[in-house]
C-alpha cells in the first residue's frame, strides 16, 4: 500500500508530491477496501485522483528528464554502460509497464525491451489491443548492470528520482509492473511477486498491476497463463475486454 520516497531532492515540492502520494495511496486503499465513513462520490474520487499533479515543477517535461539524465554518473553502472535507456512510447500513455533494468540488446540501442523478453512484452501489449507506441515503456534503473546481473539498492536509489519524475509526467491510470525489482521498488515492500501478483495495489495513487517479468516467462514457461490472467484482470479495468 505504501510507496517508495527514497527523496534526494532538496525541492519542497518533491517532497509534498510523495507525501501526497502516500495519503491517496491510504484513501484509495480505504475505499477499495470496503470502509466507509468518507465521501466516496464519482466526484470525490475524481479529485482524489488528480490530487497532487499540481506539484510538479512547471517546466519539467520528459524530454528534461531525459536532457537531466545525459552524462549521468550518480552509481558505479555508467561506467560500463553504451546507452542509458530512458524509456518510449506515448507521453499521455493511459498505462505504463515497468520493468527492472536494460540487458544487452537494449544497452546497445539505447531502447527498453527490445530483447528476447522485449520480444514477448510486444506480444502480450499486441494481445491487449495495442501497440508499443499506444503505452510507455520504462525500468527502474537506466543502465544495464554488468553481466545482466540484479541491480543493488544504491543504484535503484540512484535512478528512483528520474522514474518518479517519468510517471508523474506520463499521469498514466495504470502501471504494470513487471517483475519482482519492479513491484517490490514502486511498492516498498520484500513480498514475493508470487504474492503481489494477480491483485491491483496502488502507488501514488495509480493502480498498478504486479506480474511476472517477461524474461522470467522465457525459462518458465508455465507462468506464462498466470500473466494473462493478470493482464485480462488489467485490461477489464481499462475497459479494454
Amino acid at each position: 500500500m505504501s510507496s517508495n520516497y527514497q527523496y534526494k531532492t532538496t525541492d519542497n515540492w518533491e517532497d509534498l508530491a510523495g507525501l501526497t502520494g502516500e495519503v491517496k495511496d491510504l484513501l484509495l486503499f480505504l475505499k477499495n477496501s470496503g470502509c466507509s465513513g468518507f465521501d466516496c462520490t464519482e466526484n470525490s474520487q475524481n479529485i482524489l485522483k488528480n490530487w497532487g499533479k499540481g506539484f510538479i515543477a512547471a517546466d519539467d517535461n520528459l524530454d528534461q528528464v531525459k536532457h537531466d539524465m545525459k552524462g549521468c554518473r550518480l552509481c558505479g553502472l555508467h561506467q560500463d554502460r553504451k546507452h542509458i535507456v530512458f524509456g518510449e512510447g506515448a507521453f499521455n500513455a493511459k498505462v505504463v509497464f515497468v520493468g527492472e533494468g536494460p540487458g544487452f540488446e537494449e544497452d546497445q540501442t539505447g531502447k527498453p525491451f527490445v530483447g528476447k523478453a522485449g520480444q514477448l512484452l510486444t506480444k502480450i501489449i499486441q494481445a491487449m489491443n495495442l501497440t508499443r507506441d499506444d503505452v510507455y515503456i520504462c525500468n527502474i534503473i537506466k543502465c544495464r548492470p554488468p553481466g545482466n546481473r540484479n541491480p543493488k539498492p544504491e543504484e535503484i536509489q540512484a535512478c528512483m528520482p528520474y522514474l518518479r519524475r517519468q510517471i508523474r509526467l506520463i499521469q498514466p491510470d495504470f502501471i504494470c509492473a513487471l517483475g519482482t525489482f519492479a513491484a517490490q521498488t514502486l511498492l516498498d515492500t520484500d513480498t514475493p511477486i508470487s504474492r503481489l501478483r494477480g491483485k491491483f495495489h496502488f502507488y501514488e495513487g495509480i493502480r498498478m498491476m504486479p506480474t511476472y517479468h517477461p524474461s522470467y516467462l522465457l525459462r518458465n514457461s508455465e507462468k506464462k497463463r498466470d500473466v494473462w490472467e493478470d493482464i485480462k484482470k488489467l485490461m477489464k479495468e481499462m475497459d479494454l475486454l
